[in-house]
């Protein structure tokens, strides 16, 4: 067996695939401080898990914002670093099996690509994110676990934390249902509970995404907005996806293996 690997070394994660023939035949994804120790650990457990031998790979391609500290090549195989944004493009693009369409990477902070097999080109990026989410919500109840956050705002009313357009409008304005956002967290009421307020937090954020998705999908002409990155593994994603596709008329996709966009398009675009 020969692969290609991909590597998309974050600063607290990893993710990891293996492509053979253009299909994904492994994935994991590991946590680590240090981008090295990541990426080799990352590596080495793919290999493990999967009954590889170090020669079954010919390839390994890095990316992320831990490439940089990439010297050299990974347990003696060839090594190349590939750009961030255009991994991020053409991994949206394979996963959702578009040709063209705005990936957006919810990382740490998010990425705006206007992608197509040709170019990608970087629209905007926005501070709001995954880093966002977690720091106000240690900020708010000292809870910085991602999914253990997911988990709580199932049980949160939304309805105790945001305005709507029903609760400042007695009649419907043209385009804006009644349960549409008017303010994030405007109805401040001081009985919130900690449930109440991980579920205003993951609105605000997973919003302001969606907004700011719209607007790109505007300014390229395009209707399809391709969601990846670790954010998309929160059930709140989907909510916010089908929410605003069916507000604005555009297709928001939330691909399987959206997680790992990154790690799969510096497989499809690996570079000298």
């Amino acid at each position: 067996m020969s692969i290609v690997v991909g590597l998309d070394v974050g600063g607290s994660t990893t993710k990891i695939v293996g492509m053979k023939d253009n299909k994904i035949v492994a994935k994991c994804i590991v946590k680590a401080n240090d981008p090295v120790t990541s990426a080799f650990g990352a590596l080495g457990r793919l290999i493990d898990e999967n009954n590889l031998k170090v020669s079954d790979v010919s390839r390994v391609n890095i990316t992320g914002v831990g490439a940089s500290f990439s010297n050299g090549s990974l347990l003696g195989i060839d090594t190349r670093v590939v750009t961030e944004f255009m991994a991020t493009g053409l991994g949206g693009l394979y996963l959702s099996g578009l040709d063209k369409a705005v990936v957006v990477s919810m990382g740490t902070g998010t990425a705006y690509l206007d992608a197509s097999y040709d170019r990608v080109r970087h629209i905007i990026g926005s501070g709001v994110g995954g880093g966002t989410l977690v720091g106000l919500s240690n900020s708010v109840i000292h809870v910085d676990d991602a999914q253990k956050l997911s988990e709580m705002a199932l049980n949160g009313d939304i309805n105790k934390v945001d305005l709507t357009v029903g609760d400042i409008s007695k009649s419907e304005i043209p385009g804006l249902p009644m349960d549409t956002t008017a303010s994030n967290f405007g109805k401040n009421n001081d009985d919130l509970s900690k449930e109440d307020k991980i579920v205003g937090i993951m609105n605000l954020v997973y919003q302001s995404i969606g907004t700011m998705s719209v607007l790109a999908a505007r300014n390229a002409g395009l209707n399809d907005i391709v969601l990846t990155g670790q954010l998309t593994s929160m059930s709140q994603c989907m909510d916010m996806s089908r929410a605003f596709s069916n507000l604005y008329r555009v297709n928001f996709i939330v691909p399987e293996d959206a997680v790992f966009a990154t790690a799969v398009g510096s497989c499809i675009v690996g570079e000298e």
